[in-house]
Protein backbone atom coordinates (compact mmCIF):
# COMPACT_ATOMS: atom_id res chain seq x y z
CA UNK A 1 0.00 0.00 0.00
CA UNK A 2 1.90 3.39 -1.31
CA UNK A 3 -1.16 5.49 0.77
CA UNK A 4 -3.19 6.11 -2.74
CA UNK A 5 -6.64 5.21 -2.01
CA UNK A 6 -8.01 1.92 -1.28
CA UNK A 7 -10.96 0.64 -2.64
CA UNK A 8 -14.42 2.07 -1.14
CA UNK A 9 -15.56 0.44 1.84
CA UNK A 10 -19.17 1.34 0.90
CA UNK A 11 -20.54 2.94 -2.13
CA UNK A 12 -19.95 6.89 -0.94
CA UNK A 13 -16.87 7.23 0.60
CA UNK A 14 -13.19 5.77 -0.13
CA UNK A 15 -10.99 5.70 2.79
CA UNK A 16 -7.39 6.24 3.23
CA UNK A 17 -5.79 3.23 5.74
CA UNK A 18 -3.65 5.55 8.42
CA UNK A 19 -4.33 2.04 11.07
CA UNK A 20 -1.24 0.94 8.86
CA UNK A 21 1.22 3.34 9.66
CA UNK A 22 0.40 3.99 13.63
CA UNK A 23 2.73 2.23 14.91
CA UNK A 24 5.36 3.90 13.11
CA UNK A 25 4.23 7.38 13.64
CA UNK A 26 3.78 6.37 17.50
CA UNK A 27 7.72 5.54 17.18
CA UNK A 28 8.53 8.27 15.51
CA UNK A 29 6.70 10.36 18.62
CA UNK A 30 7.80 8.54 21.20
CA UNK A 31 11.76 8.82 19.49
CA UNK A 32 11.26 12.32 18.75
CA UNK A 33 9.99 14.14 22.00
CA UNK A 34 10.05 17.63 20.53
CA UNK A 35 8.06 16.62 17.50
CA UNK A 36 4.79 17.86 18.80
CA UNK A 37 4.74 20.77 21.23
CA UNK A 38 3.74 22.27 23.92
CA UNK A 39 3.79 18.34 25.87
CA UNK A 40 -0.21 18.42 26.76
CA UNK A 41 -0.75 18.21 23.28
CA UNK A 42 1.67 15.43 22.25
CA UNK A 43 -0.40 13.61 24.78
CA UNK A 44 -3.54 14.47 24.02
CA UNK A 45 -3.23 12.72 20.49
CA UNK A 46 -1.79 10.16 21.72
CA UNK A 47 -3.63 9.26 24.46
CA UNK A 48 -6.68 10.05 22.30
CA UNK A 49 -5.78 8.76 18.74
CA UNK A 50 -3.14 6.99 17.72
CA UNK A 51 -2.54 4.29 21.09
CA UNK A 52 -6.42 4.49 21.21
CA UNK A 53 -6.51 2.93 18.12
CA UNK A 54 -6.25 4.85 15.14
CA UNK A 55 -8.93 5.01 12.38
CA UNK A 56 -9.06 4.59 8.78
CA UNK A 57 -9.39 8.13 7.50
CA UNK A 58 -12.57 8.88 5.09
CA UNK A 59 -10.67 11.19 1.59
CA UNK A 60 -13.40 11.71 -0.61
CA UNK A 61 -17.02 13.42 -0.33
CA UNK A 62 -20.08 12.74 -2.74
CA UNK A 63 -22.25 15.61 -1.33
CA UNK A 64 -21.05 18.39 -2.74
CA UNK A 65 -19.21 18.89 -6.25
CA UNK A 66 -16.62 21.35 -5.32
CA UNK A 67 -12.97 20.11 -4.77
CA UNK A 68 -10.77 18.15 -6.59
CA UNK A 69 -12.22 14.99 -8.64
CA UNK A 70 -11.13 11.79 -7.95
CA UNK A 71 -9.61 10.61 -10.85
CA UNK A 72 -10.85 7.31 -11.09
CA UNK A 73 -14.39 8.02 -9.86
CA UNK A 74 -16.02 11.39 -11.10
CA UNK A 75 -18.67 11.04 -8.59
CA UNK A 76 -16.49 11.65 -5.64
CA UNK A 77 -14.12 14.45 -4.68
CA UNK A 78 -11.28 15.05 -2.69
CA UNK A 79 -11.25 15.33 1.20
CA UNK A 80 -10.37 19.07 1.76
CA UNK A 81 -7.89 18.26 4.74
CA UNK A 82 -6.12 15.81 1.72
CA UNK A 83 -5.97 19.10 -0.57
CA UNK A 84 -4.75 21.70 1.89
CA UNK A 85 -2.33 19.40 3.63
CA UNK A 86 -0.22 18.23 0.37
CA UNK A 87 -0.30 22.27 -0.62
CA UNK A 88 2.87 22.19 2.04
CA UNK A 89 5.03 20.52 -0.56
CA UNK A 90 3.20 20.71 -3.81
CA UNK A 91 3.48 24.91 -3.27
CA UNK A 92 6.93 24.94 -3.54
CA UNK A 93 7.52 22.06 -6.07
CA UNK A 94 7.33 18.63 -5.01
CA UNK A 95 6.72 15.95 -8.15
CA UNK A 96 5.14 12.90 -7.10
CA UNK A 97 7.19 11.51 -10.26
CA UNK A 98 10.46 12.27 -8.90
CA UNK A 99 10.98 15.41 -11.07
CA UNK A 100 10.88 17.96 -7.60
CA UNK A 101 12.09 21.46 -7.82
CA UNK A 102 15.16 23.06 -6.41
CA UNK A 103 12.76 24.89 -3.90
CA UNK A 104 11.67 22.09 -2.50
CA UNK A 105 14.98 19.99 -1.99
CA UNK A 106 16.41 23.42 -0.24
CA UNK A 107 12.94 23.68 2.03
CA UNK A 108 11.20 20.36 2.63
CA UNK A 109 11.59 19.14 5.31
CA UNK A 110 10.55 22.04 7.27
CA UNK A 111 11.67 22.98 10.56
CA UNK A 112 8.81 23.85 11.95
CA UNK A 113 4.57 24.03 11.45
CA UNK A 114 3.24 26.64 14.03
CA UNK A 115 -0.65 25.82 14.00
CA UNK A 116 -3.16 26.69 16.20
CA UNK A 117 -4.43 23.84 18.88
CA UNK A 118 -7.76 23.22 17.18
CA UNK A 119 -6.37 21.53 13.78
CA UNK A 120 -3.24 19.90 15.50
CA UNK A 121 -5.03 16.56 14.52
CA UNK A 122 -4.96 17.11 10.39
CA UNK A 123 -1.17 18.37 11.43
CA UNK A 124 -0.17 15.77 13.88
CA UNK A 125 -1.62 12.36 12.32
CA UNK A 126 -3.00 12.89 9.21
CA UNK A 127 -0.14 15.01 7.70
CA UNK A 128 2.82 12.80 8.74
CA UNK A 129 1.40 9.44 7.81
CA UNK A 130 0.51 11.09 4.10
CA UNK A 131 4.17 11.79 4.34
CA UNK A 132 4.92 8.67 5.55
CA UNK A 133 3.06 6.78 2.97
CA UNK A 134 4.96 8.82 0.02
CA UNK A 135 8.06 8.09 1.19
CA UNK A 136 8.98 12.02 2.52
CA UNK A 137 10.86 12.90 5.54
CA UNK A 138 8.54 14.57 8.37
CA UNK A 139 8.48 18.25 9.51
CA UNK A 140 10.86 18.77 12.31
CA UNK A 141 8.37 20.33 14.73
CA UNK A 142 4.57 21.34 15.08
CA UNK A 143 3.54 23.69 17.57
CA UNK A 144 0.16 23.90 18.53
CA UNK A 145 -0.72 27.54 19.75
CA UNK A 146 -2.84 28.37 22.79
CA UNK A 147 -5.83 30.87 21.56
CA UNK A 148 -6.54 34.27 22.53
CA UNK A 149 -9.60 34.32 24.80
CA UNK A 150 -12.30 37.05 24.94
CA UNK A 151 -11.81 38.41 28.64
CA UNK A 152 -16.17 38.67 29.30
CA UNK A 153 -17.40 35.47 27.96
CA UNK A 154 -17.85 34.83 24.02
CA UNK A 155 -17.33 36.82 21.21
CA UNK A 156 -20.40 37.76 19.40
CA UNK A 157 -21.74 41.13 16.95
CA UNK A 158 -24.73 41.03 18.28
CA UNK A 159 -23.52 41.84 21.91
CA UNK A 160 -21.29 43.92 20.32
CA UNK A 161 -18.00 42.80 21.87
CA UNK A 162 -16.07 41.53 19.20
CA UNK A 163 -12.78 42.56 19.36
CA UNK A 164 -11.13 43.41 16.11
CA UNK A 165 -7.39 43.86 15.11
CA UNK A 166 -8.58 47.05 13.03
CA UNK A 167 -10.04 48.55 16.39
CA UNK A 168 -7.16 47.93 18.18
CA UNK A 169 -4.47 49.36 16.20
CA UNK A 170 -6.86 52.51 15.44
CA UNK A 171 -6.48 52.80 19.26
CA UNK A 172 -3.21 51.63 20.38
CA UNK A 173 -0.91 51.10 17.35
CA UNK A 174 0.26 48.37 15.49
CA UNK A 175 3.51 47.74 17.63
CA UNK A 176 1.53 48.29 20.97
CA UNK A 177 -1.15 44.99 19.42
CA UNK A 178 2.02 43.53 18.64
CA UNK A 179 3.59 43.55 22.04
CA UNK A 180 0.17 42.48 23.77
CA UNK A 181 -0.72 39.58 21.88
CA UNK A 182 2.82 38.09 22.17
CA UNK A 183 3.15 38.98 25.95
CA UNK A 184 -0.08 37.68 26.70
CA UNK A 185 -0.22 34.07 24.88
CA UNK A 186 1.54 31.76 27.36
CA UNK A 187 3.65 28.83 25.90
CA UNK A 188 1.10 26.26 26.72
CA UNK A 189 -2.45 27.90 28.05
CA UNK A 190 -4.34 30.48 26.50
CA UNK A 191 -4.43 34.10 26.51
CA UNK A 192 -6.91 36.63 27.62
CA UNK A 193 -7.67 39.94 26.41
CA UNK A 194 -9.61 42.32 27.68
CA UNK A 195 -9.48 46.77 27.13
CA UNK A 196 -8.78 47.06 30.32
CA UNK A 197 -5.93 44.97 30.16
CA UNK A 198 -4.53 46.39 27.21
CA UNK A 199 -4.60 49.57 28.48
CA UNK A 200 -2.62 48.33 31.81
CA UNK A 201 0.01 46.80 29.58
CA UNK A 202 0.55 49.97 27.48
CA UNK A 203 0.67 52.01 30.43
CA UNK A 204 3.11 50.20 32.85
CA UNK A 205 5.21 48.08 30.41
CA UNK A 206 4.98 50.59 26.77
CA UNK A 207 4.56 53.79 28.31
CA UNK A 208 6.62 53.65 31.91
CA UNK A 209 9.00 50.80 31.39
CA UNK A 210 10.05 52.32 27.81
CA UNK A 211 8.98 54.81 26.82
CA UNK A 212 9.81 57.21 30.05
CA UNK A 213 13.53 55.18 29.73
CA UNK A 214 14.11 56.28 26.12
CA UNK A 215 12.53 59.69 26.84
CA UNK A 216 15.18 60.67 30.19
CA UNK A 217 18.09 59.38 28.51
CA UNK A 218 17.65 61.93 25.30
CA UNK A 219 16.45 64.40 27.80
CA UNK A 220 19.51 64.48 30.53
CA UNK A 221 21.77 63.85 27.37
CA UNK A 222 20.61 66.89 26.00
CA UNK A 223 20.42 69.08 29.50
CA UNK A 224 23.65 68.19 30.66
CA UNK A 225 26.14 67.88 27.17
CA UNK A 226 24.18 69.87 24.21
CA UNK A 227 23.10 65.92 23.15
CA UNK A 228 26.48 64.23 23.07
CA UNK A 229 27.09 60.97 24.01
CA UNK A 230 30.68 60.28 24.95
CA UNK A 231 32.30 57.28 26.00
CA UNK A 232 34.67 58.44 28.84
CA UNK A 233 35.36 55.11 30.60
CA UNK A 234 34.85 56.72 34.20
CA UNK A 235 33.01 53.29 35.47
CA UNK A 236 32.54 52.32 38.93
CA UNK A 237 34.74 49.28 38.65
CA UNK A 238 36.13 48.37 41.89
CA UNK A 239 33.51 50.56 43.97
CA UNK A 240 33.04 47.78 46.52
CA UNK A 241 30.03 46.79 48.05
CA UNK A 242 27.52 49.07 50.48
CA UNK A 243 26.97 48.11 54.01
CA UNK A 244 24.40 44.96 53.13
CA UNK A 245 27.06 42.93 51.11
CA UNK A 246 25.16 44.93 47.86
CA UNK A 247 27.43 45.64 44.90
CA UNK A 248 27.89 49.14 44.24
CA UNK A 249 29.71 48.19 40.67
CA UNK A 250 26.99 49.36 39.08
CA UNK A 251 28.15 49.81 35.70
CA UNK A 252 29.45 46.03 35.55
CA UNK A 253 26.23 44.79 36.84
CA UNK A 254 24.43 46.14 34.02
CA UNK A 255 26.85 45.40 31.03
CA UNK A 256 26.31 41.95 32.40
CA UNK A 257 23.01 41.65 32.44
CA UNK A 258 22.43 43.72 28.84
CA UNK A 259 25.38 41.45 26.72
CA UNK A 260 23.24 38.16 28.51
CA UNK A 261 19.93 39.38 27.41
CA UNK A 262 20.78 38.02 23.63
CA UNK A 263 21.85 34.27 24.69
CA UNK A 264 18.26 34.55 27.17
CA UNK A 265 16.31 35.46 24.55
CA UNK A 266 17.96 33.01 22.01
CA UNK A 267 16.91 30.15 24.05
CA UNK A 268 13.14 31.18 24.91
CA UNK A 269 12.67 31.61 21.07
CA UNK A 270 14.48 27.87 20.55
CA UNK A 271 11.81 26.40 22.46
CA UNK A 272 9.14 28.85 21.07
CA UNK A 273 8.46 30.66 24.66
CA UNK A 274 7.76 33.71 22.70
CA UNK A 275 5.81 35.41 25.51
CA UNK A 276 9.22 34.61 27.75
CA UNK A 277 11.49 36.21 24.98
CA UNK A 278 9.68 39.94 24.86
CA UNK A 279 9.47 39.41 28.34
CA UNK A 280 12.98 38.99 28.41
CA UNK A 281 13.63 42.05 26.41
CA UNK A 282 11.39 44.71 28.76
CA UNK A 283 13.23 43.24 31.88
CA UNK A 284 16.91 45.11 30.10
CA UNK A 285 15.01 47.96 29.69
CA UNK A 286 13.54 47.88 33.44
CA UNK A 287 17.01 47.17 34.17
CA UNK A 288 18.35 49.95 32.58
CA UNK A 289 15.64 52.22 34.73
CA UNK A 290 16.96 50.48 38.02
CA UNK A 291 20.44 51.62 36.43
CA UNK A 292 19.40 55.06 36.60
CA UNK A 293 18.26 55.02 40.40
CA UNK A 294 20.90 53.36 41.18
CA UNK A 295 24.01 55.66 39.23
CA UNK A 296 21.67 59.17 40.15
CA UNK A 297 22.71 61.30 37.50
CA UNK A 298 20.79 64.09 38.33
CA UNK A 299 23.31 63.97 41.63
CA UNK A 300 26.13 63.66 39.47
CA UNK A 301 25.25 66.93 37.47
CA UNK A 302 25.81 68.98 40.51
CA UNK A 303 29.49 68.44 40.80
CA UNK A 304 31.66 69.50 38.08
CA UNK A 305 33.98 66.89 39.28
CA UNK A 306 31.56 64.24 37.86
CA UNK A 307 31.01 65.37 34.84
CA UNK A 308 33.28 62.22 32.96
CA UNK A 309 31.35 59.60 35.00
CA UNK A 310 27.83 61.64 34.23
CA UNK A 311 28.77 61.49 30.86
CA UNK A 312 30.14 57.59 30.94
CA UNK A 313 26.66 56.46 32.30
CA UNK A 314 24.79 58.35 29.90
CA UNK A 315 26.96 56.30 27.69
CA UNK A 316 26.04 53.18 29.26
CA UNK A 317 22.53 53.63 29.10
CA UNK A 318 22.40 54.88 25.08
CA UNK A 319 23.96 52.11 24.29
CA UNK A 320 22.24 49.14 26.44
CA UNK A 321 19.12 50.74 24.85
CA UNK A 322 20.40 50.13 21.61
CA UNK A 323 21.10 46.49 22.51
CA UNK A 324 17.54 46.53 23.67
CA UNK A 325 16.04 48.19 20.40
CA UNK A 326 17.69 45.18 18.36
CA UNK A 327 16.22 42.56 20.67
CA UNK A 328 13.05 44.12 19.95
CA UNK A 329 13.19 44.72 16.74
CA UNK A 330 11.14 41.10 15.32
CA UNK A 331 8.83 41.44 17.71
CA UNK A 332 8.18 45.59 17.46
CA UNK A 333 10.15 46.67 14.40
CA UNK A 334 8.58 50.16 13.95
CA UNK A 335 8.92 50.82 17.42
CA UNK A 336 12.57 49.98 17.24
CA UNK A 337 13.10 52.17 14.31
CA UNK A 338 11.81 54.68 16.41
CA UNK A 339 14.70 54.89 19.45
CA UNK A 340 17.12 54.50 16.61
CA UNK A 341 16.06 57.75 14.79
CA UNK A 342 16.16 58.97 18.48
CA UNK A 343 19.85 57.86 19.54
CA UNK A 344 21.07 57.93 15.80
CA UNK A 345 19.14 60.44 14.35
CA UNK A 346 20.32 61.35 10.43
CA UNK A 347 21.81 58.12 10.40
CA UNK A 348 19.03 55.49 12.29
CA UNK A 349 20.49 52.25 10.32
CA UNK A 350 24.07 53.63 12.30
CA UNK A 351 22.09 51.71 15.97
CA UNK A 352 21.34 48.23 13.88
CA UNK A 353 23.54 45.67 14.69
CA UNK A 354 23.96 42.27 13.32
CA UNK A 355 22.45 39.39 15.88
CA UNK A 356 25.63 38.00 16.84
CA UNK A 357 27.15 41.46 18.06
CA UNK A 358 24.44 41.90 20.53
CA UNK A 359 26.17 40.01 23.25
CA UNK A 360 29.09 42.92 22.88
CA UNK A 361 29.34 45.98 24.76
CA UNK A 362 30.75 49.58 23.80
CA UNK A 363 30.20 49.22 19.90
CA UNK A 364 28.36 52.81 19.91
CA UNK A 365 30.90 55.31 18.17
CA UNK A 366 31.94 58.18 21.01
CA UNK A 367 31.20 61.56 20.61
CA UNK A 368 27.41 61.03 18.74
CA UNK A 369 24.80 63.20 19.36
CA UNK A 370 21.00 61.83 20.19
CA UNK A 371 17.90 63.94 18.96
CA UNK A 372 17.47 67.04 20.14
CA UNK A 373 13.54 66.74 19.74
CA UNK A 374 12.81 63.51 21.42
CA UNK A 375 9.30 61.66 20.66
CA UNK A 376 7.05 60.64 22.93
CA UNK A 377 6.65 56.12 21.87
CA UNK A 378 4.13 55.33 23.70
CA UNK A 379 1.72 57.74 25.51
CA UNK A 380 -0.38 57.23 28.63
CA UNK A 381 -3.86 56.42 27.89
CA UNK A 382 -6.79 57.30 30.21
CA UNK A 383 -8.76 54.21 31.10
CA UNK A 384 -12.24 55.47 31.09
CA UNK A 385 -11.52 57.84 27.44
CA UNK A 386 -10.35 54.55 26.34
CA UNK A 387 -14.17 52.92 27.00
CA UNK A 388 -16.06 55.30 25.59
CA UNK A 389 -14.54 54.59 22.44
CA UNK A 390 -15.20 50.88 23.13
CA UNK A 391 -18.70 51.82 23.70
CA UNK A 392 -19.07 53.66 20.38
CA UNK A 393 -17.36 50.28 18.76
CA UNK A 394 -19.84 48.50 20.35
CA UNK A 395 -22.81 50.42 19.39
CA UNK A 396 -21.47 50.38 15.88
CA UNK A 397 -21.15 46.21 15.72
CA UNK A 398 -24.92 46.79 17.36
CA UNK A 399 -26.22 48.48 14.64
CA UNK A 400 -24.46 46.87 11.50
CA UNK A 401 -25.31 43.15 12.87
CA UNK A 402 -28.84 44.17 12.96
CA UNK A 403 -29.37 42.77 16.59
CA UNK A 404 -31.95 44.21 18.80
CA UNK A 405 -30.31 46.25 22.03
CA UNK A 406 -32.44 45.17 24.69
CA UNK A 407 -33.11 47.39 27.78
CA UNK A 408 -31.47 47.23 31.35
CA UNK A 409 -34.21 46.62 33.68
CA UNK A 410 -33.26 46.09 37.19
CA UNK A 411 -35.69 43.01 38.55
CA UNK A 412 -38.04 43.62 41.45
CA UNK A 413 -38.60 41.87 44.01
CA UNK A 414 -40.74 38.17 43.70
CA UNK A 415 -44.48 38.13 43.91
CA UNK A 416 -46.95 35.58 44.84
CA UNK A 417 -49.40 34.83 42.11
CA UNK A 418 -52.22 35.96 45.44
CA UNK A 419 -50.30 39.68 45.28
CA UNK A 420 -50.82 39.60 41.68
CA UNK A 421 -54.53 38.98 41.95
CA UNK A 422 -54.97 42.28 44.01
CA UNK A 423 -53.90 44.40 40.62
CA UNK A 424 -57.35 44.90 38.39
CA UNK A 425 -56.27 45.85 34.80
CA UNK A 426 -59.17 46.78 32.35
CA UNK A 427 -59.54 47.98 29.01
CA UNK A 428 -60.39 52.19 29.22
CA UNK A 429 -61.06 53.96 26.07
CA UNK A 430 -59.61 57.63 25.89
CA UNK A 431 -62.64 60.16 25.45
CA UNK A 432 -60.84 63.54 26.25
CA UNK A 433 -57.51 64.35 26.64
CA UNK A 434 -56.04 68.18 27.55
CA UNK A 435 -52.31 69.17 28.98
CA UNK A 436 -52.22 69.91 33.31
CA UNK A 437 -51.57 73.89 33.54
CA UNK A 438 -48.12 74.66 34.79
CA UNK A 439 -47.21 71.05 34.22
CA UNK A 440 -44.97 70.49 31.25
CA UNK A 441 -45.10 66.31 31.85
CA UNK A 442 -48.32 65.71 32.33
CA UNK A 443 -51.75 64.88 30.34
CA UNK A 444 -54.90 64.57 31.94
CA UNK A 445 -57.46 61.89 30.14
CA UNK A 446 -61.14 61.31 30.01
CA UNK A 447 -61.49 57.62 29.87
CA UNK A 448 -64.20 55.37 29.86
CA UNK A 449 -64.18 51.91 31.87
CA UNK A 450 -67.37 50.12 31.58
CA UNK A 451 -70.16 52.12 32.34
CA UNK A 452 -68.06 54.97 33.93
CA UNK A 453 -65.68 57.65 33.14
CA UNK A 454 -62.48 57.97 35.42
CA UNK A 455 -60.18 61.21 35.19
CA UNK A 456 -56.30 59.62 34.84
CA UNK A 457 -53.18 61.99 35.08
CA UNK A 458 -50.73 60.38 33.27
CA UNK A 459 -46.31 61.82 32.86
CA UNK A 460 -46.75 61.18 28.58
CA UNK A 461 -46.59 64.96 27.42
CA UNK A 462 -43.64 64.80 26.19
CA UNK A 463 -44.64 61.64 23.96
CA UNK A 464 -47.87 62.46 23.15
CA UNK A 465 -50.08 65.31 22.33
CA UNK A 466 -53.82 65.47 23.43
CA UNK A 467 -55.32 64.63 20.22
CA UNK A 468 -52.89 61.52 19.67
CA UNK A 469 -54.66 60.10 22.56
CA UNK A 470 -58.42 60.71 21.70
CA UNK A 471 -59.68 57.32 20.63
CA UNK A 472 -57.33 54.58 21.87
CA UNK A 473 -58.11 52.07 23.82
CA UNK A 474 -55.54 51.63 26.67
CA UNK A 475 -54.43 49.38 29.82
CA UNK A 476 -55.48 50.49 32.84
CA UNK A 477 -55.08 49.96 36.49
CA UNK A 478 -58.14 50.65 38.44
CA UNK A 479 -57.90 49.87 41.78
CA UNK A 480 -55.19 52.04 42.99
CA UNK A 481 -55.93 54.89 45.53
CA UNK A 482 -56.60 58.35 43.67
CA UNK A 483 -54.02 60.25 44.55
CA UNK A 484 -53.33 64.06 43.63
CA UNK A 485 -50.74 65.60 41.00
CA UNK A 486 -50.04 69.03 40.46
CA UNK A 487 -53.75 70.09 41.80
CA UNK A 488 -55.87 67.51 39.74
CA UNK A 489 -57.11 64.17 40.73
CA UNK A 490 -55.70 61.03 39.15
CA UNK A 491 -58.39 57.81 39.54
CA UNK A 492 -56.47 55.20 37.95
CA UNK A 493 -53.11 54.90 36.12
CA UNK A 494 -52.12 53.48 32.08
CA UNK A 495 -49.70 51.05 31.84
CA UNK A 496 -46.99 52.38 29.35
CA UNK A 497 -43.54 51.10 28.67
CA UNK A 498 -40.23 52.83 28.49
CA UNK A 499 -36.56 51.59 27.45
CA UNK A 500 -33.11 52.75 28.51
CA UNK A 501 -33.19 54.98 25.46
CA UNK A 502 -36.21 57.11 27.00
CA UNK A 503 -38.77 55.58 23.97
CA UNK A 504 -42.12 55.12 25.58
CA UNK A 505 -45.36 53.79 24.42
CA UNK A 506 -49.14 53.76 26.22
CA UNK A 507 -50.02 49.91 26.19
CA UNK A 508 -52.92 49.57 23.68
CA UNK A 509 -55.54 46.76 23.03
CA UNK A 510 -57.48 45.84 19.99
CA UNK A 511 -59.86 48.61 19.25
CA UNK A 512 -62.91 45.49 19.11
CA UNK A 513 -62.45 45.13 22.61
CA UNK A 514 -65.41 46.65 24.79
CA UNK A 515 -64.02 49.39 27.11
CA UNK A 516 -63.96 47.79 30.43
CA UNK A 517 -63.06 44.63 29.40
CA UNK A 518 -60.89 43.25 32.05
CA UNK A 519 -56.93 42.01 31.45
CA UNK A 520 -55.75 39.53 32.87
Amino acid sequence: DCGRPCQPAKEEAYFFRMSKYADRLIKHIEEHPEFIQPESRKNEMMNNFLKAGLQDLCVSRTSFKWGIPVDFDDRHVVYVWIDALTNYITGIGYDADGNSSEQFKKYWPADLHLIGKDILRFHTIYWPIILMALDLPLPKQIFGHPWLLQGDGKMSKSKGNVIYADDLVDMFGVDAVRYFVLHEMPFENDGVITWELLVERLNSELANTLGNLVNRTVAMTNKYFGGVVNHTGVTSEGAGTDDKGMSLDFDSDLKAFVTGAKSRIENKMKTLHVADAITEVFALFKRCNKYIDETMPWVLAKNEEDKDRLAEVLYNLTESITIGANLLTPYMPETAEKIFAQLYPGNSKAGVRDFDDLDKFGLRESGLKVTDTPEILFARLDLEEVLKKVEEIQAAQKKASGAVEYPQVEAKPEISFEDFEKIQIRVGEVLACEPVKKAKKLLCSQIRIGDEVRQIVSGIAQYYKPEEMVGKKVAVITNLAPRTICGVESQGMILAAMDDKDNLSVMTVDKDIIAGSEIG
